[in-house]
């Protein structure tokens, strides 16, 4: 399919195809401000995504075509890439752009009947136009070779992304302090970040990635360097709602409205990791004397920690989404916990996961927007009955449930089968315990909500059957069949992971 649909896109178009990805829905995104109407900015946002879906797909077809792990760089302007804007393209962000463009387009399709019922009429191009915007963002951090623009679109994303959660309040007050904590922590990240990539700047002199990696081997015991990848670690860190630095992200998905919680679930913080990765592997790399000190001391415990306590967290919740919110911190701690060992089956592994955590959380919260939608709250108590007077959007919730957990044939049991097997290989037989541990916490906390779903009586006797609409039942259920895909036959998903840990592990160790 990825090699069909790259061929039917012009040479013109996909030679052109890391800028064009980035700089359609950046230019659709003013256009869909001033559209009269916010069904139209809607139907902008859907081209503009599904085009840089296309995208995508050529970029991972160009990208598997290319022998020996080279890369496809694109000098923006023509200038040479130490001097100028470079898109620079591997197997890792190919596989990141492909999710990113995949669950914006998606999401845009999903997103109107939850918009119009959530957002004020008027403001409805605005909303689109700044869900351009935030796709924009995260596109260019997963495409740019430049440590400073991966900053400046950070920041693009991170910004817009504060808007998306305060137009939330028209439904929930409470949206406006949590896009205000998520601002503040955000600000506080985004600083770190650019602090430390000004300190590596002053030790090398150079900006661009590739460039920094060839001269921080001779600069590895700089004070200034060392200062700088303490900085990004922690910035990168909060951004990914990193374990104890997540304060942000309950609060922002339980209160945002459902388009925004689903999209930023299924991409924000995944986007962050892939920046945290690339820094570490491809920037300073296992050479770097505090990079193994790094991920003994502070990733792997991190991690843990994340997946015990914030499922601990999880299952005394009565709020579904504030649930789901502790469990994706709690499912970033497995992410950290593969990327921790620093072998290319874990990395492999923790990307793996990345990938396979967006398509869980992206038909969960999918699913928990057509219940706002029809009935208005997503409490333990207003989930009773659901599923029988809502049973395609609740058994697609189902599906995503049992993919969280890691049962058998979906796409959830297929990372962590991969996670565990890492951890054999690399002697952490103490690490397969805490996942399964943390495993049974998510048995029970998404076994409360499937009680309630499927085995407990309606809390309103006169509760009618209704379903979703339509737009977003299709995108729904496109997100729960993929995680019995990928549960089934996951030789796909995982094949873009192994190449982008091998990307990762070109002339290191493994």
């Amino acid at each position: 399919m990825i090699e069909l649909i790259s061929s039917m896109v012009p040479d013109a178009l996909a030679a052109h195809a890391p800028a064009l990805l980035i700089a359609i829905p950046m230019l659709m995104a003013p256009i869909a401000a001033f559209m009269p109407s916010g069904r139209i900015a809607w139907i902008l946002s859907i081209l503009a995504t599904g085009f840089s879906l296309v995208m995508a797909i050529v970029l991972v077809s160009q990208v598997q075509s290319i022998e020996g792990g080279a890369v496809i760089s694109y000098a923006m302007g023509g200038w040479r890439p130490d001097a100028g804007i470079e898109f620079r393209i591997d197997a890792l962000n190919s596989m990141i752009l492909l999710l990113v463009s995949t669950i914006g387009f998606l999401a845009a399709i999903f997103s109107w009947p939850t918009v119009l019922a959530e957002i004020r009429e008027a403001k409805t191009a605005m909303f689109y136009s700044a869900y351009l915007v935030c796709f924009t963002g995260l596109a260019g951090v997963a495409s740019t070779g430049d440590a400073f623009n991966l900053f400046v679109f950070l920041e693009i994303s991170s910004i817009a992304t504060y808007v998306l959660v305060a137009l939330g309040a028209s439904r929930d007050r409470r949206a406006l302090p949590a896009a205000g904590n998520y601002l503040l922590l955000g600000t506080i990240g985004a600083s770190f970040f650019v602090v430390g990539v000004g300190f590596l700047y002053a030790a090398t002199g150079t900006l661009n990635m590739a460039e920094l990696a060839i001269r921080l081997e001779a600069v590895q015991d700089n004070k200034a360097v060392l200062a700088g990848y303490a900085f990004i670690v922690v910035g990168l860190g909060i951004k990914a709602a990193m374990f104890p630095l997540h304060q942000w992200l309950p609060n922002a998905y339980a209160y945002s409205p459902s388009f925004v919680t689903m999209f930023l679930a299924a991409t924000a913080t995944k986007v962050a990791l892939y920046a945290l990765v690339r820094f570490l592997f491809t920037v300073f790399g296992l050479e770097f004397a505090f990079e193994g000190s790094t991920l003994i001391w502070i990733l792997m415990p991190m991690g843990i920690a994340a997946m015990i306590a914030c499922s601990f967290q999880a299952v005394f919740q009565t709020d579904v989404r504030r649930t789901l919110a502790y469990s994706s911190v709690a499912q970033v701690g497995y992410m950290l916990l593969g990327i921790s060992i620093g072998t290319a089956a874990g990395v492999s592994a923790g990307l793996f996961h990345l990938v396979n955590h967006a398509l869980i959380k992206g038909a969960l919260f999918m699913a928990l927007a057509g219940v706002v939608l029809t009935y208005q709250g997503t409490s333990l108590q207003d989930m009773r009955g659901l599923g029988r007077s809502s049973p395609w959007t609740m058994t697609a919730f189902a599906i995503g449930a049992v993919s969280l957990i890691g049962v058998p044939l979906t796409a959830g049991f297929q990372s962590k089968y991969v996670l565990v097997t890492a951890l054999f290989e690399h002697g952490w037989w103490w690490a397969v315990a805490v996942v399964m541990f943390s495993s049974l916490l998510a048995v029970v906390y998404m076994g409360r909500i499937l009680e309630a779903v499927f085995f407990r009586a309606p809390t309103n006797p006169n509760k009618r059957h209704k379903e979703a609409p339509l737009l977003i039942l299709i995108p729904l259920w496109i997100l729960a069949l993929a995680n019995i895909w990928v549960g089934v036959q996951g030789g796909f998903v995982a094949g873009l992971a192994d190449g982008a840990a091998a990307s990762l592990f070109i002339g290191g160790a493994s």
